[in-house]
């Protein structure tokens, strides 16, 4: 590959290294510092005749934002691809790149392969300019989305990349990582943004009911029936319909779902006059749809209709360096809405940073609300939030298992810290951890008592017996309404 290439970076060892890695694939590399420096490099390449064949660009220069003055590269060389790099790993970033029309959006630190090959692909194109309606307007103290993990800038990424189109989009992860809200960001920043979201939880209808509150139904369709009702779909028309919890949705109700996908055109139940929608989908799911769709559970050809991109979210366990900037925004959030104005000392964000959070970021949000309900304090340390919350038990999964592994090594601390008589061991360790168990299940199936007794394989009214004497409060795993 050969070429040159304009790199705006103010920190050198940064700008060493990237240098290095593309002069090896052939590329010449005019290096600057600066705004003014970039802007005048672009005017004298213009004034040559020779502009560069890619800019990669920092966001947070010397003398200014070098994202924020993207207009005027534009202005000098219009069809010059731009990769933007920054250690503002937000989504607004993302999203503020994406809008410029960035090539690539590379959040710091990057893959330095990666990189290497986006420029080999940006160095070969050119960039079409999109008018200034059509282009997503953010508000960066709006985010949905809160956290500068590495593991949230993939799921940054993934959404920068569907908002100027309808692909399906399928969101998976645990009960609580934020689905919704991925869906919602895509909505709001996406060319959908001036029509309806609509979400529903399949979950949460009565089987017999998914297919009206859906498509809905026409007066006397079915008992019950006594008037005309519009449907999501057509409630959602012009906009975006969020499908929900889309594993739990009943067989039949999945075959008319995939025929309005196929064909745009829905009918009410009883009705007989098809009816265009123009919607866009996004689905979400906690399940593992690939040993349902084994198991005859979930028609594949639904699925390769929904999972057109996927975007996997990680659990908070994955992502715990963004504990504390997610607990700051709760505690903002709480005292907007009306409980005590609280801060965390740095020993209770560590507290929270090392707890197993199996109901993840929405049961971190509802603990800082408890916290900020029931402190006695403005300054809430470490021994408060014991005192608020309790000493947890060790019962977090290890990092590359799926939480079995999690257990044995809980069950191994505990035999070492009690060191059990002979012959209790089994009632001993039963009674350690029935409750944390039985938490991590109803954390699980978000609190479904139904659900978590099936899974756990006992009686439903054992289940609440055993939550009474355990005293282990299910309102906290159920997903806010």
């Amino acid at each position: 590959m050969s070429g040159t290439l304009l790199l705006v970076e103010d920190d050198v060892a940064i700008a060493t290294v990237i240098t290095a890695a593309l002069e090896d694939e052939g590329f010449a590399i005019v290096h600057c510092s600066s705004i003014s420096d970039r802007d005048a490099k672009l005017d004298e390449a213009s004034a040559n005749g020779s502009m560069f064949d890619a800019m990669l660009t920092d966001v947070m220069l010397e003398d200014g934002d070098g994202l924020a003055t993207l207009a005027e590269v534009r202005e000098m060389a219009p069809t010059m691809p731009v990769i933007v790099l920054s250690a503002q790993n937000t989504l607004d970033t993302a999203v503020r790149a994406s809008d410029s029309d960035a090539f690539e959006y590379f959040p710091k630190p990057f893959d330095l392969d990666e990189l290497v090959r986006a420029v080999c692909q940006a160095a070969g194109s050119r960039i079409s300019e999109l008018s200034e309606e059509d282009q997503p307007q953010s508000d960066g103290d709006n985010m949905p989305l809160v956290g500068r993990s590495p593991a949230m800038q993939g799921v940054y990424r993934m959404i920068t990349r569907v908002l100027r189109n309808d692909l399906t989009v399928l969101v998976t992860g645990e009960s609580g990582t934020g689905k919704e809200l991925v869906a919602e960001a895509i909505h709001q920043l996406g060319s959908r943004r001036t029509g309806p979201f609509v979400a529903v939880n399949t979950a949460a209808i009565p089987q017999d009911l998914v297919e009206s509150e859906l498509f809905g139904h026409e007066k006397g369709a079915f008992t019950g029936a006594v008037s005309q009702a519009i449907g999501k779909f057509e409630q959602a028309n012009g906009g975006t319909l969020f499908l929900d919890e889309i594993g739990d949705m009943p067989a039949e109700a999945q075959t008319r779902l995939l025929r309005a996908l196929q064909s745009g055109r829905i009918r009410r139940v009883g009705g007989r006059q098809e009816i265009a929608v123009n919607v866009r989908i996004i689905a979400a799911t906690n399940r593992d749809l690939a040993p349902m769709i084994t198991a005859g559970k979930f028609r594949e050809d639904l699925f390769y209709r929904l999972n057109v991109v996927p975007i996997p979210l990680p659990p908070l366990r994955d992502r715990r360096e963004d504990i504390d900037v997610l607990a700051q925004h709760f505690l903002v959030q709480a005292a907007e809405d009306g409980l005590p104005r609280r801060q965390l000392t740095r020993a209770a964000i560590e507290n929270l940073e090392a707890r197993n959070w199996r109901g993840n970021v929405r049961e971190l949000r509802n603990v800082i609300y408890r916290l900020a309900l029931m402190s006695r304090e403005d300054m809430v340390d470490a021994d408060s939030l014991d005192d608020i919350l309790g000493v947890e038990t060790p019962f977090a999964a290890d990092e590359d298992d799926d939480g079995d592994a999690g257990i044995g090594a809980a069950l191994n601390i505990w035999l070492a810290q009690e060191e059990p008589a002979s012959g209790t061991v089994y009632a001993s360790a039963l009674a350690a951890f029935e409750k944390p168990l039985i938490e991590h299940v109803l954390g699980d199936t978000n609190g479904n008592q139904l659900r978590a007794a099936k899974v756990l394989g006992i009686n439903r009214n054992t289940l609440r017996k055993r939550i009474t004497e355990l005293k282990i409060e299910p309102d906290r795993f159920a997903r806010p309404v």
